[in-house]
């Protein structure tokens, strides 16, 4: 028995000498560099492209087998600008030869120095890089069909070890002749530390995009043995141009079946407009606030899936609003979407751009034919959005407290609750989509109180017209997209309630003062005009888009104003009749009792660009467009005798009522 392992140990000491002797010896005495034709052969065979490398080639066997070589060259096809479409300086690469045995991997060194790829495409649309491999791609495709599947699970190793892993000085070029655009990498240099099955690998990425600097730096893993399987963590930063950061974190989870992440994303504040100026382009919108969009930041939670993506703690601040949201969306072909936002506040005026001449002419015209709008999308679309915004600015008006939910469902969308509070008082209206049909169809409800109409006009129009609070109620429907199919279609019914208020622009008051004062019973007034009342009521119905205001009033401490008539909004025609009558009293708002006075009627007709407005004759007092002397002695309260001092007050009431109303004849 000692004998025989005498012998073992003899025979093994003598192929360990013989192995240590080849490893050391064969280098040394064989030359490599008789192989390089054959090695760049059958390279030209698998790719189908010149290939050549340099003379200086290093060759080890033990304890690392490893090879460097030097100026690898991968060619392109005639006609192409360059000579070589692939490129390296050096490649080395150093493997340890024992754990081989046990199905470990242990690289000590992986390098890349100096590569460029170059890809070209022609004005014909053909590529540097088609074709590459045809032939062995064929041959691999025949050779799949008759394998048998594998039942082995996992990779056929048993452990991942390396040390270094680097490309260096790197490069990309891409060049279409076609478009004539060329884009560059440059400074490329990429280091992954610590690549193993069991634990992260580090990343460390850095290079030059177009001259401009783009770098990754983190963590990602561990792979596992069997990659695709479980929960890989990823911890990296993105960095561009010096301006924009991006962080992301979390978990992928079974990459090759449920395909799941949960992931957080950070983007600290950069300004979008500093990054487009960065990037050499032109910032895409011109504001009526130069100074918006410079601030943005974005954090937010994802989590998914192929079946859903859902959106949670997120936050974004844009210059001074800040917004607070979330969402989620399923069956993708719909799709099925919900989201909840809150915004504290927002000036749009300033996101908005300065309406130019060209915009405003194109818009007054109205001569471009509307296309069609395709309803399919909408019809399959399932919406539960909720939308908060404690102020808004918007054209001037400020609301506040804007409260919006929106379902949308079998092409039914719904607007309910949508309410706000504007100028002191508070709104609250519903509104129903239906584009079931080929014509949507619009129904909308709308209940507004304690609205002070004065500031509210002055923001939104820059204009004083009427004073007071607004109370109004109103139902209306219509079918069409289009403005015309809008106005022939619109019916429905409502009232607009005026309290406590004035009409800018107008002193009935004032002109019988200022006729006092001509008999030196009244004074001068030269305060801004306006017409005080106690109630303006405007209520009103609508049937195919023709508005009937009958009942329409006014009362005031010195007049009493009745409407009727019809507004046609399909011819832009109006037919009214406003009945005013002057009171023989100045008391104030609230003056119920019937009082004498004259009426001065006023028929207003035609269209809507050039009304006209004219006295209606057949209902005056007087006859002549003008009040009687006896109805002058009631307004003014006094006795009249002089015909002189008539004359010049029916002079001045004229003037008034002049300028009261344009286009207002004796």
């Amino acid at each position: 028995m000692k004998s025989i392992l005498k012998w073992l140990f003899i025979i093994g000491g003598v192929f360990l000498v013989l192995i240590i002797a080849a490893v050391l010896i064969i280098p040394q005495f064989v030359d490599v560099k008789k192989y390089k034709p054959i090695i760049e052969q059958k390279v030209v065979e698998a790719t189908g492209r010149s290939f050549t490398f340099g003379d200086d080639i290093d060759v080890s066997v033990f304890p690392w087998v490893g090879v460097k070589l030097t100026d690898l060259q991968l060619g392109n096809p005639v006609g192409y600008n360059e000579k070589s479409m692939v490129s390296v300086k050096n490649f080395e690469v150093r493997l340890k030869v024992m754990p081989l045995l046990s199905k470990r991997i242990e690289v000590k060194t992986f390098v890349l120095d100096g590569p460029v790829i170059y890809l070209e495409k022609l004005k014909n649309g053909k590529a540097n890089w088609q074709g590459i491999g045809a032939k062995q791609e064929k041959k691999a495709v025949a050779e799949k069909k008759t394998e048998k599947p594998s039942s082995e699970k996992g990779l056929p190793i048993a452990a991942l070890q390396v040390d270094k892993f680097s490309i260096t000085n790197g490069q990309m070029i891409y060049v279409d002749q076609g478009t004539n655009v060329k884009k560059q990498i440059s400074d490329l240099n990429l280091n992954l530390e610590n690549i193993s099955l069991e634990n992260p690998i580090g990343i460390s990425f850095a290079a030059m995009i177009d001259g401009k600097p783009v770098s990754l730096k983190g963590t990602a893993g561990p792979i596992g043995k069997e990659p695709g399987k479980g929960t890989m963590a990823i911890d990296v930063v993105v960095k561009a141009l010096e301006e924009l950061e991006i962080t992301l974190k979390g978990n992928i989870i079974d990459s090759l079946t449920s395909q799941s992440f949960d992931l957080e994303l950070n983007i600290p504040s950069f300004s979008p407009r500093k990054l487009l100026a960065a990037l050499d382009q032109k910032f895409p919108v011109q504001t009526k606030d130069p100074k918006v969009l410079d601030a943005l930041s974005l954090k937010t939670r994802l989590k998914g899936n192929p079946a859903s993506v859902s959106l949670s703690e997120g936050q974004l601040q844009l210059d001074d609003s800040k917004l607070i949201f979330s969402a989620s969306a399923k069956e993708f072909l719909k799709p099925n979407l919900k989201f909840d936002l809150k915004l504290d506040e927002i000036d749009l005026d300033r996101y908005l751009p300065e309406p130019t001449a060209k915009q405003e002419t194109t818009q007054a015209a109205g001569t471009t034919p509307a296309k069609k709008t395709d309803y399919g999308p909408l019809r399959k679309l399932v919406l539960d959005g909720k939308v908060k915004v404690g102020k808004l600015k918007a054209h001037g008006a400020i609301v506040e407290k804007v409260d919006v939910h929106i379902l949308a469902k079998n092409g039914i969308v719904t607007i309910d609750p949508l309410g706000l509070n504007l100028y002191q008082g508070s709104v609250a209206s519903k509104l129903v989509l239906n584009v079931q049909k080929n014509d949507p169809q619009t129904k909308v409800t709308i209940d507004a109180k304690g609205i002070q109409a004065g500031p509210l006009m002055k923001d939104a129009l820059q204009k004083e017209l009427i004073e007071g609070t607004l109370q109004t109620k109103a139902e209306l429907s219509m079918t069409g997209e289009t403005p015309d199919m809008i106005k022939q279609t619109l019916t429905g019914q409502g009232e607009l309630l005026f309290t406590d208020g004035a009409i800018i622009g107008i002193d009935l008051a004032g002109m019988v003062r200022n006729v006092k004062g001509k008999f030196g019973a009244g004074e001068q007034v030269t305060e801004k005009p306006k017409t005080d009342f106690a109630e303006l009521k405007i209520p009103f119905t609508a049937k195919n888009g023709l508005i009937n205001t009958d009942g329409t009033s006014l009362m005031s401490p010195l007049v009493r104003v009745i409407a009727t008539g019809d507004v046609n909004l399909v011819k832009e025609l109006l037919d009214l009749r406003v009945e005013p009558k002057f009171v023989a009293t100045l008391k104030g708002q609230g003056d119920e009792k019937q009082r004498s006075g004259f009426m001065v009627p006023v028929l207003i007709t035609g269209d809507f660009a050039s009304p006209k407005i004219r006295p209606d004759l057949a209902g005056m007092i007087g006859g002549q467009g003008l009040p009687s002397t006896e109805g002058l002695k009631q307004v003014l309260g006094t006795k009249v005798d002089s015909k002189e001092k008539i004359e010049s007050v029916k002079e001045d009431v004229t003037k008034q009522i002049k300028g009261l109303l344009p286009g207002f004849t004796k």
